[in-house]
């Protein structure tokens, strides 16, 4: 019998080596049959009633776990029964030690079980792939101790433990003589026999096979070696390409030098030394040279003085039949239209002032609907994108997600932990040790104890409890192995419990009675040689605080009062405990991120303010550089030359005559005599000026889209200001040198310029002195009739004349460039393109009415010798010197340079070919690099550098290994009629193959491409197998009234199974389950019974909030199958697990009709990323379209316009090459900077093109002279415009840019500053070496400004139509 304590703690049976016995009576007959089978049904049997009856609780305590599977069912219970009852048992089973009981007798202490290897493993096979839905988990993980192997299931089953077995049972490998081992035939799941056959859930064998998927991380489908196709056609088109090119040269300058020879040759021969080679004179256009193919009497480079009659292209250099520029009739009523403003605005400066900034302060009133956006979820996902809409179903029908207090806790680095070996002792980075569990069992028995302010909630109050409110919280931490109580332990045990609930966490259930399996608690758990985890040797700890959220304010603001409160203690813990403890943790809240994002926004203050420092210090510097005058000495000349003459102030003099001419300069003062230029033609005010528009633009623009309920967010507050500040500079400073040149030629010094030798000013040749607007058709070149000196307001209107239609080009790219952001959907940067666009727009308005204003009063300033910054002081005026030549010809060293050296290099035809090779193979790399973009936006890339949570994130990645859960829902279905439950259900036969479960599972199977690690959690399989009459523990109803359910406290006597009798019976092929109002009686009943060890498939705890019924619980809306991700390390695995879950969720909906969205707390945020690729390709697309079609519009050329197009295409192509190489990662943060890309790539090439374009002659694309013509054109818009894009477009960025440089935010540092700096040096690089190569070779016929064109034939001829920097005399006067 059995005197002591229990097996499956029950009994301690005592050893018996007597025959087998016939039980004692029928019933006892009867009770072993029912057990353990018809096997039983005759013979004798080595077990007593007592010990059947013992088998029999514990074997259906496990069957509650085990029972969907009939194999691993019926081979559990004959493994058992035969252990237990077999009349051979004495053949396999062997007595090794035995211990006295309480009362005196012998009892069993430990055996030897042999079991042969083929049943071991069938018996195991049959059950280690059953699933406990209500867990996520697997049935072996509580049977079997998580087993992997037969070896370890037996081991587990046989260890002697409080829960298990009260005696030790051995199972050897091998038997010895005299015994033979157990070898009975076990049941196979995959088997047609309705006691063996499992359903695909608990047995892969039978499942249906889908589709194959590819990998996400899967390379290109067509490689060639390394190399995707694309790269490999790329590389080697350009390879041929650049073959073709140096051969080529390599043929012309062959062929060149023979005809050198051949002339050398006829010279010699005839002596005619008038025969000229092609290369004595080179006085024509270094771009000419394709002009002097064919024949040689047709090169323009040999032009004689004495014949203008010479072949193709002479018709160039007649005045009278080719130098009659075209007109262009919307860029004449664009000049027309900015120089009747720029005559209003200069003339009336007080006016306009009163007027526009009335207007901005009605703009600014907007301000008092200003509001900043915090929400993470409002400012990254769009309104209406469908991961919100099946967020917030889910949060209507399910309720909100948990709100998750997670905290890692590591070992601090200086305080490693050293384990001692058998033959050295090391250091290790393990956090377990005895101090250290000590000390954060405290800490988590204060966070219990925290009292929120001012309400004095605590965790109890807000935490969730799966039970009920009189639950426990769900606490997930190696805590709850010990029962949050280490008295029980010491030093030496502690670690034996824990490797042993880490083994089989069943053995140590948390308070919230759910299996807490290592993966939840540990972190960075060593594996070993043979797969073993040492979780000894754990390096974080995981603990993991779940707090209910809601959707009432009033209950969310309490779980956000003690998040507050958490965060406080442990903020302070986070200083602390390295020194207490040798810790350190690294821990999230749930008010966490949203603080911590609002925070960054205040981060940067210091930035902004030494940006626009740096740009007005700029600004007001070159402003007024390139402002003609004499010839003045420097400061640092003026105070070198002052502190020389000084000694001599105390010296008496020498010179007694007065009629001696004295160098005033060399004369001795107390002060130096500094440069007028600091004091008047400084550009402080103007500068400081123009800034301010920036600023009031921007306010503006913020005022205004506040009024209309847009709010503003991170991007606009920090960003704006960098890119407003650096595209409206641009603006000013084309205005300020225009307005110089303008001076140079109409102003007060105009007539002494005029008559200085060889004046060519370095602009159009269709510039004209007169009116601009009033046309004439008179042939004279009477240059006399052209008026020199003009007023400052008609210089200012020409300024704007001239550069308003470029400022016109320029602003309208840029604005609808950056309007076509607010395609994006994500807020965030939606409302950031609308802010820039508006920012922009108003920007340019105001440049062009209130700073034009200001250009005619400080213009005026200027010329009365009023002093900048104090307009109110005059300096006199000092004598000029009429012979004092201007310096410079009014040209800066950009300019100089510029016209001597750069544009005469850059047109050379092979200069041309090395820059077209040059970038091509910048295209081919770019796009190449492009391959490689990633998607995804790092969330801490939004916090502060020194924000706690980039620690949090950085832990989060290393030691969680677990996935996020992930909800798979299906709403619409009708689960009452047997068709709905089908197509819902897994472990029935007749279940549909591609149910929702069946499905789930099948794509569990292939998690790489799922990236599903769990099963799901069925709810119906579990509510079904809850009526099983089997589980007599379960569903069960009063026999005298089986309306009623019983309950925990009715006796079970008074009780029955509640499908007890019913036919047809309850059975696996679904004919016995209930269907409609039966269907829900018994479904509300299921969902609120306690889910404990009675009964693990009640659904209270564990689906309690799976379903949603409707308003009279008649029916059921929706309902969610729960599992989990595979753990997710990087921005891709969550990109790839939300298509991933989108295309399981749409495959089910095909292949069932059903209604199924999956949902996971991530999936809101990477939506974006389902249409990002799409969404990039059509806005840029339309921003190019657009481009093209302003461009070719305003520039008056479709060819141009397509030449500037594909040039800008380029540049944004270069930065996306350089994205890739850089880490910056596709967004919509970064879609909307490639888009600004656009819009600012135009900038630098608009005013080219259209200098371009407005210097020409009318020629026609075609005509023979068209190169040299182009080249000319090309020639004069560089030296026009080039110094304005470099110094004031390119520089102007560059500083505004480099300042972010020095920003605490990872996010600005990434997306703006990265991405800006490329966008510059790539969009300088096109617009100022790309696009001049590419408009001299290919560019349309030019336009006049329609300024008086004779003016401009007067200086053609002056000047025999020849350029002065292609001239082979560079050192002339002219070339100056």
């Amino acid at each position: 019998m059995s005197p002591g304590d229990g097996w499956f703690g029950q009994q301690l049976p005592c050893p018996y080596d007597g025959p087998p016995v016939e039980p004692v009576d029928s019933k006892a007959r009867d009770l072993l049959v029912s057990v353990c089978g018809e096997e039983f049904a005759q013979g004798p049997a080595c077990c007593t009633s007592e010990q059947v009856e013992t088998l029999r609780d514990s074997l259906n305590q496990a069957e509650l776990i085990i029972s969907s599977c009939p194999a691993c069912r019926n081979n559990f219970r004959s493994f058992f029964c035969s252990f237990t009852c077999s009349p051979q048992q004495g053949n396999f089973v062997n007595v090794t030690a035995t211990q006295q009981s309480s009362s005196g007798e012998t009892a069993l202490k430990s055996l030897d079980f042999f079991v042969s290897e083929q049943y071991a493993s069938g018996f195991f096979d049959s059950c280690k792939n059953v699933q406990v839905g209500a867990t996520n988990g697997y049935a072996m993980d509580l049977i079997g101790g998580g087993a992997k192997t037969y070896s370890e299931f037996l081991k587990f089953l046989g260890d002697e433990k409080d829960l298990g077995s009260p005696f030790q049972i051995n199972y050897p490998p091998t038997s010895p003589p005299g015994f033979t081992p157990l070898n009975s035939v076990p049941r196979n799941c995959a088997d047609n026999d309705l006691a063996s056959h499992c359903t695909c859930i608990d047995c892969p064998d039978v499942c249906q096979i889908l589709p194959d998927v590819p990998v996400p991380t899967a390379g290109p489908t067509c490689q060639v070696g390394l190399l995707s196709c694309l790269s490999f056609v790329l590389i080697l088109a350009y390879s041929l390409a650049v073959a073709a090119f140096v051969f080529g040269y390599i043929f012309q300058v062959t062929m060149r030098k023979r005809r050198e020879k051949r002339y050398e040759r006829m010279v010699l021969s005839t002596d005619a030394a008038s025969v000229l080679s092609p290369r004595v004179h080179s006085r024509g256009l270094v771009g000419a040279v394709s002009l002097s193919q064919g024949d040689g009497n047709d090169s323009l480079g040999a032009q004689s003085t004495e014949s203008r009659h010479l072949g193709r292209g002479a018709s160039l250099l007649d005045p009278i039949e080719a130098v009659q520029p075209r007109q262009h009739r919307l860029n004449a009523l664009l000049r027309r239209t900015f120089y009747r403003l720029g005559s209003a605005t200069a003339g009336s400066p007080w006016l306009t002032f009163a007027i526009v900034f009335a207007i901005v302060g009605l703009l600014n009133l907007g301000w008092k609907q200003f509001e900043i956006e915090t929400d993470p979820v409002r400012l990254w996902v769009a309104p209406d994108s469908e991961s919100k809409l099946q967020k917030e179903f889910f949060d209507e029908h399910f309720g909100p997600f948990y709100r998750a207090e997670q905290i890692f806790v590591t070992a601090a680095p200086l305080e490693p932990i050293e384990i001692s070996t058998n033959s050295t002792s090391i250091v290790s980075t393990a956090v377990l040790s005895w101090k250290h569990l000590q000390y954060w069992f405290k800490v988590e028995s204060d966070i219990r104890a925290l009292r929120s302010s001012p309400n004095g909630y605590g965790l109890s109050d807000v935490c969730f409890k799966p039970a009920g409110p009189r639950g426990a919280c769900v606490v997930q931490s190696v805590a709850a192995w010990f029962g949050n109580d280490l008295s029980d332990y010491d030093q030496d045990t502690w670690e034996d419990r824990l490797i042993d609930c880490a083994n089989s966490p069943v053995d140590c259930l948390p308070d919230f009675q759910q299996p807490l399996g290592p993966q939840y608690v540990l972190g960075g758990v060593p594996e070993g040689v043979n797969g073993y985890k040492a979780y000894r040797d754990a390096e974080a700890l995981v603990v993991t605080y779940v707090v209910s959220d809601s959707l009432d304010a009033a209950e969310q603001a309490k779980a956000m009062e003690w998040e507050q409160t958490l965060k406080e203690y442990l903020v302070d813990l986070n200083e602390r405990i390295p020194s207490e403890a040798g810790m350190k943790i690294a821990f999230s809240t749930g008010v966490s991120l949203e603080e911590e994002i609002s925070k960054s926004t205040n981060t940067d203050v210091k930035i902004v303010v030494l940006s626009y420092l740096a740009m007005f210090f700029y600004v007001s510097l070159t402003l007024g550089s390139g402002t003609a005058g004499r010839e003045e000495e420097g400061v640092a000349a003026s105070l070198s030359q002052w502190a020389r003459n000084f000694p001599r102030l105390f010296k008496r003099s020498h010179i007694a005559s007065s009629s001696i001419s004295v160098d005033s300069r060399t004369v001795p003062s107390v002060f130096p005599r500094l440069p007028r230029n600091i004091f008047v033609n400084s550009k402080v005010t103007l500068g400081l000026f123009g800034i301010a528009l920036v600023i009031l633009s921007v306010s503006s623009s913020v005022g205004f889209f506040s009024l209309v309920g847009v709010k503003t967010t991170l991007i606009i507050a920090e960003v704006i200001p960098f890119l407003v500040l650096a595209v409206g500079v641009d603006n000013v400073f084309i205005l300020v040198h225009e307005l110089d040149r303008q001076n140079l030629l109409h102003g007060p010094n105009a007539s002494a310029a005029a008559q200085g030798a060889g004046f060519p000013t370095p602009r159009s040749p269709s510039q004209s002195h007169r009116s601009p607007f009033e046309s004439t058709h008179d042939e004279s070149v009477d240059t006399a009739s052209v008026p020199l000196y003009l007023p400052a307001e008609e210089r200012v209107a020409r300024t704007l004349a001239r550069m308003g239609p470029s400022i016109l080009l320029s602003t309208v790219t840029e604005t609808v460039a950056f309007s076509l952001g607010a395609l994006v959907p994500m807020p965030a940067v939606r409302n950031f393109a609308l802010y820039a666009a508006g920012s922009v727009l108003l920007n340019a308005l105001l440049q062009v009415t209130v700073f034009v204003s200001a250009l005619a009063l400080d213009l005026k300033r200027v010329e009365s010798s009023r002093v900048d910054c104090f307009p109110c002081i005059r300096l006199p005026s000092r004598i000029a010197l009429l012979d004092a030549p201007l310096s410079g010809n009014g040209l800066g060293r950009i300019a100089r340079f510029i016209r001597r050296h750069y544009a005469p290099f850059l047109l050379q035809p092979v200069v041309k070919g090395v820059v077209l090779l040059s970038f091509a193979g910048i295209f081919v790399l770019s796009v190449i690099s492009m391959q490689h973009i990633q998607l995804g936006l790092d969330q801490r890339l939004a916090l502060p550098s020194e924000s706690y949570l980039n620690s949090y994130f950085d832990h989060l990645d290393v030691y969680l290994d677990v996935g996020p859960p992930v909800y798979f829902v299906a709403h619409d279905i009708d689960v009452t009629h047997r068709n709905g439950q089908r197509e819902l259900c897994g472990r029935f036969t007749t279940c549909d193959d591609f149910s929702v479960a069946n499905i789930l599972e099948a794509e569990r199977k292939r998690r790489e491409s799922s990236f599903i690690s769990q099963p799901s959690a069925s709810w119906i399989d579990d509510f079904f197998k809850w009526l099983d009459p089997a589980m007599e523990t379960c569903c069960r109803v009063r026999k005298a009234d089986p309306s009623k359910f019983c309950t925990a406290r009715d006796s079970e006597r008074l009780c029955q199974p509640c499908l007890y009798g019913k036919e047809p019976a309850w059975n696996i092929t679904m004919t016995g389950l209930p269907q409609g109002d039966e269907f829900m009686r018994y479904l509300q009943q299921w969902l609120i019974s306690p889910t404990d060890e009675e009964c693990p498939l009640a659904g209270k705890a564990s689906f309690g909030t799976a379903l949603s019924l409707d308003a009279d619980r008649s029916s059921v809306v929706a309902s969610h199958f729960r599992t989990s991700h595979s753990p997710l390390r990087s921005q891709a695995d969550f990109i790839n697990s939300f298509a991933a879950g989108h295309r399981i969720a749409d495959e089910i909906s095909e292949r069932t009709g059903a209604k199924v969205f999956p949902y996971s707390l991530h999936y809101v945020f990477f939506d974006q990323y389902a249409h990002i690729i799409a969404i990039t390709q059509e806005i840029l697309g339309l921003g190019l379209a657009a481009v093209l079609v302003v461009t070719a519009l305003l520039l008056g050329s479709w060819r141009t316009g397509t030449i500037v197009t594909g040039v800008v295409a380029l540049t944004v192509v270069t930065v996306m090459g350089v994205m890739a190489v850089w880490d910056i990662s596709l967004n919509a943060i970064s879609l909307v900077n490639l888009v600004i890309s656009l819009g600012i790539a135009v900038e630098f090439c608009a005013h080219v093109a259209r200098a371009f374009m407005s210097s020409g002659s009318g020629l026609p694309v075609d005509h023979p002279g068209g190169q040299k013509e182009r080249d000319e054109r090309m020639w004069t818009a560089l030296v026009d415009v080039g110094p304005s894009v470099l110094s004031g477009i390119t520089f102007t960025k560059l500083i505004g840019m480099s300042v972010l440089a020095l920003t605490r935010s990872k996010l600005l540092e990434i997306y703006y500053f990265r991405m800006w700096l490329t966008l510059i040096i790539s969009g300088a690089l096109h617009g100022l070496v790309l696009l001049p190569v590419v408009l001299s070779l290919a560019g349309g016929a030019g336009f006049s400004q329609q300024e008086a064109d004779e003016e401009w034939m007067s200086n053609a001829i002056r000047n025999d139509f020849e350029y002065a920097p292609f001239l082979a005399d560079d050192d002339s006067l002219a070339s100056d």
